[in-house]
């Protein structure tokens, strides 16, 4: 019974020692608070106070963002560790960590997806150039411009610069007071140095100040420069090193893009004017094999890829990077139009049609039997499982509940009496989408062919709206692109950081390579498989290099590629519809809903598929997956889902690796087969719709 007693009185003070929010180090003791202030994740709260020492205290978090001078450190994971090291004076320091606890049910699933979206994530952007000692990944400045922030002036974009407190020229300390910033309501603000160096004035007493540029001059003004006698590394808020890297997935993605616009001879400039003959319907033979047209083919994928990416995603990519970003992004899509080219070609080629029409098609059958004719069996079924695994995680994550959860965040906004009904919304979300997917391939392509033409013209009038209220600045837009793209700044990442955002963007927005447009053109009502290669071209055209790009250029012609606002991707872009015409994010918001919608639509077809690889071809079990499907539209716009998002829409990105060993091997087969084709194409033997023909005469 003693030892019983020992043992429980032993473990309960190893639980205090370990749960204990006092430590002490040198001579300092350091108390922590840790606060949960609602169900929501992400949004942990821990203050720091310090006894003993000698102040000023440094505060280094293992959030980057939070400032070394902060006591407080916000947005942290509950349930997972967390560190702060606190540092004297006199160079005492002393550490701690800790763990917010996870209360509710969404908190304690965040935390534990969380780990394997670290490790997911390892892999896709595990940098091999950086870990070879290629190059250096550190960001470098000789200098830095000194920038309004938010967190340095409030929220107020434009400030009087009333007076300098430090002479041009002059050396001056990080902290140290330079310069006295009045507001609009004449309220002055003490502006302090964030580096130490050599002070050089840009702007002179007496100038306004902005946050983001004036229109027309893509460049917001600094109030000036601090020079540096040595090149030094940028650090995050933290202290911690900022770096660039140049991840693994998209070199993977531009590679394969790059080797297949080689391989097929520039297939993405010679088969352009055919592919729009394709979609146009010239070359569509009712008594071909397959339920849907080329042109649906091709909106049913691009309903999949024109989602949120376009808007939120570019917007992002734009305020780190710059309008340089939007050269990359561009020239990323241009060559992913022959990845596309191959993956749908093969889509069609290895299809499976049922007695009842029923079509089975996409990577899963030709890296299962395209790889099988290799000699390659058995990698071609590993290949295979994993891809379908992928593309069923992918089809509730980032293809679901992403678009969900983004749509009601919007359309709340613009209609308030949403707010706090996500529950509601996503029910009503999931009848509309339910309505669709129910019929299958036939009815999502019907909707899609609609739906597709009307989003994309919606979308782009109202950008050529933005860009043709500032036409007089095309000029200046296209060199800011250019000069950004070739000699950016070390604080948009150098040329290496912003050549990256770019690729990224683009990869991420036209899917070339994910196959996940190899399934809904598997569905194509043709003889030629490599017809609906060609069909495919003009999807990254379509989603990467016209919308994407547009998104950018009202970025950029509103001077909102340069802003420190702080807000979100979509919130960005809205107010750059907003700066033109105070109506337009209404506008955007409809076109937002419009985009979630039929990338939902349209990845339930691609989960579908994938499920049913997996599973059977049973309509009981294609039933089962509609209904979860529906589940998740529901589940996707009612909770905040953090890392369950993240690990679903790296899922996307992942189901590339399959996909791209199996069209490297089959790359002869693809180039044997477009040759064959085009040799038919100029002795006109393939069929030609009448109503063309007589067109023509």
């Amino acid at each position: 019974m003693i030892k019983i007693r020992l043992f429980v009185l032993f473990t309960l003070f190893i639980y205090f020692i370990s749960n204990a929010q006092v430590s002490s180090g040198g001579k300092m003791t350091i108390k922590l608070e840790l606060q949960n202030p609602s169900s929501e994740i992400n949004n942990g709260i821990a203050k720091v106070s310090v006894q003993g020492g000698e102040a000023p205290y440094e505060y280094k978090w293992s959030n980057v963002n939070t400032d070394l001078e902060s006591s407080k450190s916000v947005g942290l994971i509950e349930g997972m560790n967390h560190s702060v090291t606190i540092s004297d004076a006199e160079g005492n320091n002393t550490s701690k960590t800790f763990k917010i606890p996870a209360e509710s049910i969404t908190e304690i699933f965040n935390s534990k997806v969380q780990p394997a979206v670290d490790v997911l994530g390892a892999i896709l952007f595990w940098d091999p150039f950086a870990t070879l000692g290629i190059y250096d990944p550190v960001v470098y400045t000789s200098s830095k411009s000194i920038l309004l922030s938010k967190e340095e002036v409030g929220a107020r974009e434009k400030f009087l610069l009333k007076k300098w407190l430090v002479e041009d020229g002059a050396e001056v300390k990080k902290g140290e007071k330079i310069a006295i910033l009045e507001n609009e309501q004449k309220i002055e603000i003490p502006f302090t140095a964030s580096a130490a160096g050599v002070l050089q004035h840009i702007s002179k007493q007496g100038d306004v100040i902005s946050r983001k540029p004036a229109v027309g001059t893509f460049k917001a003004l600094p109030l000036g420069e601090i020079q540096f006698q040595e090149p030094q590394a940028l650090l995050h808020p933290n202290g911690d090193v900022k770096t660039n890297t140049i991840p693994f997935i998209v070199i993977w993605l531009i590679l394969g893009s790059v080797f297949f616009t080689l391989r097929l001879k520039f297939v993405n400039i010679r088969g352009f004017k055919h592919s729009m003959d394709l979609a146009k319907g010239k070359y569509d033979d009712p008594n071909a094999p397959g339920t849907i047209t080329h042109f649906q083919a091709m909106a049913t994928a691009v309903s999949a890829t024109v989602g949120l990416g376009n808007i939120a995603g570019v917007a992002v990519a734009i305020s780190l990077g710059g309008a340089g970003a939007t050269f990359w992004m561009f020239l990323a899509g241009f060559f992913g139009m022959s990845l596309k080219f191959a993956e749908c070609t093969l889509g069609v080629k290895y299809r499976f049609i049922d007695e009842e029409g029923r079509i089975f098609g996409g990577p899963m059958n030709y890296l299962r039997y395209g790889l099988e004719k290799q000699n390659l069996k058995k990698l071609g079924k590993f290949l295979a499982i994993l891809f379908a695994v992928l593309g069923v995680g992918a089809s509730f994550g980032g293809g679901n509940m992403l678009q969900s959860n983004q749509a009601f965040k919007i359309v709340s906004e613009q209609i308030p009496f949403l707010q706090g009904q996500g529950f509601w919304f996503g029910i009503g979300f999931a009848l509309l989408v339910g309505a669709v997917i129910i019929g299958g391939i036939k009815s999502i392509a019907k909707v899609t062919a609609k739906v597709v033409p009307v989003m994309a013209i919606f979308y782009v009038l109202g950008c050529l709206i933005v860009i043709g209220y500032h036409i007089e600045y095309i000029g200046g837009a296209i060199t800011a692109i250019f000069e950004g793209a070739f000699s950016a700044d070390a604080l948009k990442g150098g040329f290496i950081g912003v050549l990256i955002i770019g690729l990224q963007r683009a990869a991420f927005s036209s899917e070339a390579g994910v196959g996940s447009a190899a399934i809904a053109h598997s569905a194509s009502k043709t003889n030629n498989p490599i017809a609906d290669g060609f069909t495919a071209l003009v999807e990254p055209f379509i989603d990467t290099m016209l919308v994407c790009t547009m998104t950018a250029l009202v970025l950029i012609f509103t001077g909102m590629h340069e802003t420190n606002s702080g807000l979100g991707g979509v919130e960005l872009t809205a107010d750059a519809f907003g700066s033109v015409v105070s109506w337009f994010p209404s506008v955007l918001a409809i076109a937002v809903f419009l985009f979630a919608f039929s990338t939902m639509v349209s990845w339930s077809y691609y989960g579908m598929r994938s499920w049913t690889y997996l599973f059977g071809r049973s309509k009981k079990l294609e039933m089962v997956y509609k209904v979860m499907y529906l589940v998740f539209v529901v589940l996707g716009a009612s909770v905040s889902l953090g890392a369950v998002l993240s690990f679903a829409d790296m899922m996307i990105l992942a189901m590339s690796f399959p996909n791209i060993i199996g069209l490297y091997i089959m790359a002869p087969e693809i180039n044997a087969d477009m040759r064959a084709y085009w040799k038919k194409l100029k002795e006109g033997k393939l069929y030609v719709n009448p109503k063309f023909i007589k067109t023509k005469e």
